[in-house]
């Protein structure tokens, strides 16, 4: 992540110095704005209590359906709580992208555990619109996967699906 930060602010600092000739500089993907944002995100994601949530979710949250998720994720327990504060981090996250406030490019360089949320909540997304009757929960963190899948595989065709599958078959 570090490093797609600085190319892109060494190059908009270089063109707000007039050092760069900005017409024959690669075209920055991104903003201070954006930075400033995924870099707020990243601080967010430093916190204690949502380090531990990410490090159980990552190893722990393996459910294919509504029914092992309430086994692993039992209501008021802290797995469950650590379930939903991963979950509605990322969709929050992916939000910003969805609703035009972040450009995706920069952010897909550096956030792909975004992707690991949606992965391993893609299994249980439908039976969990259906239980709460409402066909919008984690709509932005799917709708946003959708698109970072898509940028991956225009980058590297099939990368994505490896990754999925790399990430689905981790234990």
């Amino acid at each position: 992540m570090r490093g797609a930060i600085q190319r892109c602010l060494g190059m908009l600092l270089c063109a707000r110095l007039n050092k760069v000739d900005m017409a024959k500089a690669p075209t920055p993907t991104g903003t201070y704005d954006d930075v400033n944002l995924i870099l707020r995100l990243y601080e967010m994601r430093r916190e204690s209590r949502l380090r531990e949530a990410r490090a159980w979710f990552t190893a722990k949250f393996h459910v294919k359906t509504m029914e092992e998720m309430r086994a692993l994720c039992p209501p008021g327990s802290a797995e469950e709580a650590s379930m939903r504060m991963v979950v509605s981090y990322w969709d929050m996250a992916a939000s910003f992208i969805a609703g035009g406030v972040l450009g995706p490019e920069l952010f897909f360089e550096s956030g792909r555990e975004l992707l690991i949320a949606w992965i391993r909540v893609s299994p249980i997304v439908e039976e969990i619109r259906q239980t709460f009757g409402d066909p919008f929960v984690w709509h932005n963190l799917e709708k946003v996967s959708k698109q970072y899948a898509d940028w991956l595989n225009a980058r590297a065709p099939g990368s994505y699906e490896k990754f999925a599958e790399r990430i689905s078959g981790i234990r």
